[in-house]
């Protein structure tokens, strides 16, 4: 018997954390919400815009006092993080009735396979427009949702028509389809690529793919002349590694990201996604993973085992912080970053560290702050960078 063809569908919550601000807040409906650090914070960067501010060009990475002087109207405020990771988790229960495959990819985008499923749920298109009104009635948010034979091209299929789009790729149109892109669609190919590609004569999609993978591969590197000899002919950009012992939370970047501090605001969100994670399942782990994959496609993984369990989402971030002040190169720029923690066991009394120095008290607060927020969203509890050596948390 033949296979079935396969089907993946790639969902992304439409600027997820400001949608979250502006479902917990009405006023600021249709408002330009910009979330990260306040305009007069050193250093402090947007997290994440509503699609309102990203007409003024406010986008996420920018310097939040870029982004007031680009728009001063707009309202400014700190992530929630418990928040926004109790809506996920909603997000991905629901995702979660329709396929025991779902791939959480972070906090606002997962891949579900969606091969087998007819007889229960219809055709692909037809179960993704379900999940799309049932995430929109029983929660309040949209997303945006692709549909193709492969996890990359669901991917790119999810951004073709935001904010709450829906587009598929039909089965045997993937290559056709790569092919009719303008090279900055292609998702994978940054600012800097695309300089590289137009310096050596690439301008078009036809252009790579007249290429031998050996030719694209001296010119870009083994890793970007590979990405692209396959991206362009609709192939699996990769093999995903699957592990049920391991949580991970990734994001990619719209753009090459070249200021640290940024990178480091990222990892704290990651770190918070993660740990919320942990607390929701009851599980630990004494092991920190990083993931950085940079401009041009290049690949870099490192994992730390400590003697003692992660207690709190600070740890989390201190331990991934360190690997990636380790192993970053300054000088390239990175396309996505993700963390995570391997081996992973249910929590037991006996594994608990002899020497506690506050991070299990603050494992309990954390854990405070997410029923508190899950059960009163009007209830802000914010965690910000540390700024010229003094903490900005905030409380309201």
């Amino acid at each position: 018997m033949e296979a079935p063809q396969k089907c993946f569908l790639h969902l992304d919550m439409d600027a997820f954390f400001a949608s979250v601000e502006q479902l917990d807040h009405p006023e600021w409906r249709r408002r330009p919400v910009i979330v990260g650090g306040m305009p007069d914070d050193r250093r402090s960067v947007v997290s994440t815009a509503s699609y309102e501010a990203r007409k003024f060009g406010v986008h996420s990475a920018m310097p939040a006092a870029q982004a007031y002087r680009l728009c001063p109207q707009g309202i400014y405020t700190r992530p929630r993080m418990a928040r926004y990771a109790e809506i996920s988790e909603r997000v991905m229960e629901i995702l979660g009735s329709y396929s025991p495959d779902v791939e959480r990819l972070s906090i606002d985008e997962a891949c579900v396979e969606l091969t087998g499923t007819e007889l229960l749920f219809g055709p692909p298109e037809r179960a993704a427009r379900r999940i799309k009104a049932e995430i929109k009635e029983g929660i309040g948010l949209t997303v945006s949702a692709g549909i193709a034979a492969t996890r990359y091209l669901a991917k790119i299929a999810s951004e073709m028509d935001k904010p709450d789009g829906f587009f598929q790729i039909p089965p045997g149109t993937e290559e056709a389809f790569m092919l009719s892109l303008p090279l900055e669609k292609i998702w994978g190919i940054g600012g800097r690529t695309l300089e590289k590609l137009h310096g050596a004569g690439f301008f078009t999609a036809h252009h790579i793919h007249e290429k031998s993978e050996e030719l694209l591969r001296s010119l870009f590197g083994n890793a970007a002349g590979t990405f692209l000899y396959r991206a362009v002919r609709g192939l699996e950009s990769g093999t995903r590694a699957r592990n049920s012992h391991s949580l991970s939370a990734e994001t990619t970047f719209p753009f090459d990201l070249t200021d640290s501090y940024a990178a480091e605001t990222a990892i704290m969100e990651l770190a918070y996604t993660v740990m919320f994670r942990m607390l929701r399942e009851g599980s630990q782990s004494r092991t920190v993973a990083l993931k950085l994959r940079y401009d041009d496609f290049s690949t870099l993984t490192a994992q730390e085992t400590a003697e003692s369990c992660i207690q709190s989402a600070d740890e989390l971030y201190a331990r991934a912080r360190r690997l990636f002040e380790r192993k970053y190169d300054k000088k390239r720029g990175i396309r996505l970053l993700g963390i995570g923690v391997d081996n992973v066991e249910t929590c037991s009394a006996e594994q608990e560290t002899l020497f506690d120095f506050g991070e299990k008290r603050k494992r309990a607060v954390e854990g405070a702050i997410m029923r508190l927020e899950e059960r009163h969203p009007e209830i802000k509890v914010r965690k910000a960078r540390l700024i010229g050596g003094r903490r900005t948390d905030k409380h309201s």
